[in-house]
């Protein structure tokens, strides 16, 4: 009989998705991994499989979070412009840059693995694509709501948006100064999510 796991598997993955996040992939050695999850060789290969295999899960993992989060959020929320608005200034919520500094565990990814790595590419498409469905929804609510222009189309001012909050992302990943992202941020969102004329 095989004996049960004597470790917080979340706490393990969330150790593991953290150093793949601060170091990128490539950069990141399987020691690393040994070292941050606290576990032996045998039980990081048992328990998870190969380097590759965890990180593919601890990126999934990532994904699934965020997107739950966004559908809470469009449940939750007064308006349904407010989605919208804090998803495009997320890169700018801590006033000291640091989380603009980090960058997103996905777009960091895609940035260094998508190219050669179509498993990556594909979970990129994936959350991309599920983002920007729930963006959709958000703008379909926000017409409704009076708050977006009737003649808007929701599916690619949600593409806009987040191709949009992925070039912050970027730019917030060069050190940007925060107030000088946070402007441009501002200003994109007035730019495309102007408020309606009544």
């Amino acid at each position: 009989m095989a004996r049960p796991r004597e470790f917080d598997e979340d706490l393990v993955l969330r150790a593991i998705r953290d150093e793949f996040w601060d170091k990128g992939y490539a950069a990141t050695s399987m020691d690393d991994l040994l070292r941050v999850s606290g576990l032996g060789k045998g039980s990081l290969y048992g328990a998870f499989g190969d380097k590759r295999s965890l990180f593919l899960r601890v990126l999934r993992n990532y994904d699934d979070a965020n997107l739950l989060m966004l559908r809470e959020r469009l449940v939750s929320a007064a308006r349904g412009i407010d989605v919208v608005s804090e998803f495009l200034l997320s890169p700018t919520d801590d006033p000291t840059g640091a989380v603009a500094r980090r960058g997103c565990l996905l777009a960091n990814s895609n940035a260094e693995l998508a190219t050669n790595a179509p498993d990556v590419a594909a979970e990129a498409r994936r959350s991309y694509d599920a983002i920007a469905a729930i963006l959709s929804a958000a703008l379909e609510r926000a017409q409704r709501e009076g708050d977006l222009a009737a003649d808007a189309d929701p599916a690619e001012t949600a593409r806009a948006v987040l191709v949009t909050q992925l070039g912050l992302v970027a730019l917030g990943r060069t050190g940007m100064d925060i107030d000088t992202l946070t402007t441009v941020a501002q200003s994109a969102l007035a730019r495309l999510l102007p408020t309606p004329v009544h």
